[in-house]
């Protein structure tokens, strides 16, 4: 198999971001694994690639540090040259009304969802070859407006809204950003404290009746990464299954 392009997954060690990094590396995309603490799980996900015939490197960087995102690219570069597509998929989610939620889960929230992304993006902005793609994660749930969900939802509303202007800066160099706004996936960040009946009732507010899978979300993002997306920039594609 012969790589083209590198790309960053962020938060690629396991869910949605392990998906991405199969994928991307299955359209013959050299695949940086970003993690903050699988080590194990990362190096699995480089073992899956490796074995399929791609190219990957797992690297950690914690991308709640300010220092995180230029380490990450810096190591990226190192391992792998020039960098293509930063896909910024790293991200925490604790839920709990907007009168209960602690200070620091807020500000973890604010660090890696907000601050991570900033700073990748900005990094990414920076570093990433021509005509290359960003693509940022948000949630569907900032269209649902759910109680216990304000913290996390205005995290990535704030994503958005950088997506949207990011795209005005570097369209000039045929960089496009973009954002995937996932609904409810079955990973470890969705279904932990969920007991088997809500997760079921969540299943049937859906109008194809299920929750989606990583792998749902990591075809979403092979598009976007792809030379059949170029026109598609400045846009949130809310891949929920028309849930909102």
């Amino acid at each position: 198999m012969t790589q083209t392009r590198t790309a960053i997954v962020t938060g690629g060690s396991r869910g949605i971001g392990a998906a991405i990094g199969r994928r991307l590396a299955a359209d013959g995309i050299a695949v940086i694994v970003n993690y903050a603490h699988g080590r194990d799980e990362a190096e699995a996900v480089v073992a899956d690639i490796t074995a399929a015939g791609g190219r990957a490197v797992a690297i950690a960087a914690d991308l709640s540090a300010r220092d995180g995102a230029a380490r990450l690219f810096d190591a990226a570069e190192a391992a792998l040259g020039a960098i293509d597509i930063l896909v910024n998929n790293a991200g925490v989610m604790t839920l709990a009304p907007i009168a209960e939620m602690d200070d620091d889960v807020y500000e973890r929230h604010v660090a890696l969802n907000l601050g991570g992304s900033f700073r990748a993006m900005r990094a990414a902005a920076r570093r990433l070859r021509d005509g290359g793609r960003i693509i940022n994660f948000s949630s569907s749930v900032v269209g649902l407006n759910q109680p216990g969900y304000g913290v996390y939802a205005a995290t990535k509303a704030a994503v958005e809204t950088l997506t949207r202007v990011l795209a005005k800066e570097v369209g000039a160099r045929g960089i496009t950003v973009n954002a995937v706004a996932p609904g409810p996936v079955a990973t470890a960040l969705f279904l932990d404290d969920k007991s088997e009946e809500q997760v079921a009732a969540i299943a049937r507010m859906n109008p194809v009746g299920r929750i989606g899978e990583p792998d749902d979300i990591a075809r979403v993002v092979a598009l976007l990464a792809g030379a059949d997306a170029q026109w598609i920039n400045g846009q949130v594609v809310r891949a929920n299954g028309g849930m909102v």
